[in-house]
């Protein structure tokens, strides 16, 4: 047999190369074609934000962010003047016109970070969360799935809300001078005990001071109750002044709450560092969404200290916040409730709440955030006069009081 020459063994290499190329080429294809994760199209390559709509319905302010393919994703602002939140929603679309919907956590941090002088603060937290959960609902719809699956799963199967026959929150039955009268505690300790009566034993009692009991009354308070009568106590101080609450862990020994009014990781962690709050209650429609719920989950895992979110929400904000405790290890209790009128409106957002009687909900079924929103009920809600009127408190002499 003739050895190929030297010319001739170049183009015998350059033959044998490309055979091996052209069937590695044919593999690939084959295996391509066997291969889910290649063969799984790909919806938000060219997906875009094309649009929002908003909708004022006291006291919330519904948005639905809509994209090129037809898929929308609803969110829901609270706890502000809603009149702000609109137009700050109209300036903040700016940044998220053209831009693909599933990078949740880059536009997250596009609108917080975009303007040096003017991040966080309630109205663009606010605004921010109601973006970001329309994101998610968005993302669950595009990849036909709950948001919770695209959060790790739910590590739980249901969960345990108040108010129910087993779960009560107290309220203060009123805003109190700088220190307490016999009679102040003696109408919060009574309506404690009734509370305790009716879930009994081996149900939940809290008290939510709300901030309008001062730090001075609130020990007079504790000190007048057993160290287990309380789940715990919400909000025992106006956020602000983290000596405050040192203060009141070192003189009371029922556990404190505390986070509905604090917003973002950044607001959280001064808490858990000086160790003097021992339930976290961030609420997803205030602190940045769900995405902020996650790491505010995570950060309080690290110290061992459990959610219990706030959530007067309608259903929507409900379903949200519900979604990211489902898929949140260490959680104590859920606020719950899915029959306020005043933020569930004559059927805008409808979902099939199931409360069993052990008191825990089912998680939401169907993808995104399961809730079906009846654009038809917004429109004829929102055409109505919508009002703003700020709270205001005030002590006996006339002066500014918390709450």
């Amino acid at each position: 047999m003739n050895q190929p020459t030297p010319s001739t063994r170049r183009d015998f290499v350059a033959l044998g190369a490309a055979a091996a190329t052209g069937l590695a080429m044919v593999q690939d294809a084959l295996c391509a074609e066997r291969n889910p994760a290649v063969t799984v199209a790909d919806k938000t390559s060219s997906i875009r934000i094309t649009g929002y709509k908003a909708w004022w319905v006291n006291p919330v302010l519904f948005i639905r962010i809509d994209t090129n393919h037809g898929v929308s994703g609803w969110g829901e602002i609270k706890g502000t003047d809603i009149r702000v939140a609109i137009t700050l929603m109209e300036s903040l679309y700016e940044l998220l016109k053209d831009e693909n919907p599933t990078r949740i956590e880059h536009l997250w941090q596009k609108l917080y970070r975009a303007h040096r002088d003017i991040r966080g603060g309630p109205f663009m937290v606010h605004v921010i969360s109601g973006i970001d959960i329309a994101l998610w609902d968005l993302a669950g719809k595009l990849w036909g799935v709950p948001v919770y699956s695209l959060l790790g799963g739910p590590v739980r199967d249901r969960i345990r809300v108040y108010h129910t026959p087993k779960a009560e929150k107290v309220p203060p039955h009123g805003i109190y001078e700088h220190s307490g009268t016999p009679a102040d505690i003696q109408r919060m300790v009574k309506a404690i005990a009734a509370a305790r009566e009716r879930v009994g034993p081996d149900g939940a009692v809290m008290f939510d001071a709300h901030c309008a009991v001062p730090p001075a009354t609130l020990i007079q308070l504790a000190s007048a109750l057993k160290p287990y009568d309380l789940l715990f106590i919400e909000e025992p101080a106006v956020p602000g002044n983290i000596e405050v609450f040192k203060r009141l862990k070192a003189a009371i020994n029922i556990p404190l709450a505390t986070g509905e009014r604090d917003r973002t990781i950044w607001g959280m962690i001064p808490y858990l560092q000086e160790r003097c709050i021992d339930i976290l209650q961030p609420d997803c429609c205030h602190t940045g969404g769900i995405s902020q719920m996650r790491k505010i989950a995570a950060l309080a895992e690290t110290y061992m200290v459990p959610l219990a979110p706030h959530c007067t929400a309608s259903n929507l904000g409900i379903s949200a916040s519900i979604h990211a405790t489902a898929a949140t290890p260490l959680f104590l209790i859920h606020e719950f409730y899915p029959t306020n009128m005043g933020f569930n409106p004559r059927g805008i957002a409808m979902i099939d709440w199931s409360v069993d009687k052990d008191g825990y909900v089912a998680l939401p079924k169907g993808v995104g955030l399961g809730v079906e929103m009846d654009a038809k009920i917004l429109d004829a809600e929102a055409k109505k006069p919508q009002t703003y009127k700020w709270p205001l408190a005030k002590l006996k002499d006339g002066s500014i009081a918390d709450y």
